[in-house]
């Protein structure tokens, strides 16, 4: 039969246990087993982008602008009267550029002065389409039965970017003389096809991608199993 503890010893265990307990982690701190939340990324190896403060976006700005003149930084400086050695600093956002150092910048690049502040002020780009909303796009493959739809656009920068939605309907016809300029990423949904890039052939059926070089002649060779979807995304430079 176990013993009863007197009142001094339950004290003496509730105390013990107090000293033992293991102290939980507060919500967000960081442990061995929940690492902290600024330390999960994408998986893509693009650059993090941080915030610009105002110098670094205008140095950034007169840089570009410079280089599309295609102007030295000494001649710009020249032009602008301003030394290489402000120029310098204000395109690596070292110095806060007086008013009339950025109009006389403004002049030299024959460009408004608001034109320095665009990249600091632009909104991030998003599109956003609903289901079955998308703007159906009038192209050479429609008139063989391929239809596009476009699901976002891109509003600014130097890259574009179509994502479509592409349906092979009952009466599409195979065509693979496709050809454009930039990069094209496809990702199959539905039916099977045999797609051609170049002078190779690629079964396709859901599941399957393929990102090619759009310069070369492409598009589908076979439609095995119709109807068929699939998404088209095509990336070029904006002209």
């Amino acid at each position: 039969m176990a013993s009863r503890l007197t009142s001094k010893e339950l004290r003496a265990r509730a105390l013990s246990r107090e000293k033992t307990a293991t102290v939980r982690p507060k919500p967000g701190k960081a442990t061995a087993e929940t690492p902290p939340e600024d330390e999960y990324a994408t998986g893509s190896n693009a650059p993090t982008t941080g915030e610009l403060n105002l110098e670094v976006s205008i140095g950034r700005r007169v840089r570009l602008l410079r280089q599309r003149l295609q102007l030295t930084a000494t001649d710009l400086a020249a032009q602008a009267g301003l030394s290489p050695g402000m120029l310098s600093k204000i395109e690596n956002g070292g110095t806060s550029p007086s008013l009339s150092t950025l109009r006389a910048l403004a002049r030299a690049l024959n460009v408004p002065m608001t034109s320095f502040f665009a990249d600091f002020e632009d909104r991030r780009d998003c599109s956003y389409v609903r289901a079955g909303q998308g703007v159906l796009i009038e192209r050479r493959g429609t008139k063989a039965g391929h239809h596009y739809e476009l699901l976002g656009h891109t509003l600014s920068g130097d890259i574009v970017v179509e994502p479509y939605l592409i349906t092979l309907s009952e009466d599409a016809n195979p065509y693979t003389q496709f050809q454009h300029d930039g990069m094209e990423f496809i990702y199959m949904l539905s039916g099977q096809v045999i797609y051609r890039h170049a002078d190779k052939l690629y079964p396709m059926g859901p599941g399957d991608a393929l990102f090619f070089d759009a310069a070369a002649p492409h598009g589908p060779e076979e439609l095995v199993e119709r109807p068929m979807t699939y998404l088209s995304i095509i990336i070029y430079p904006r002209s």
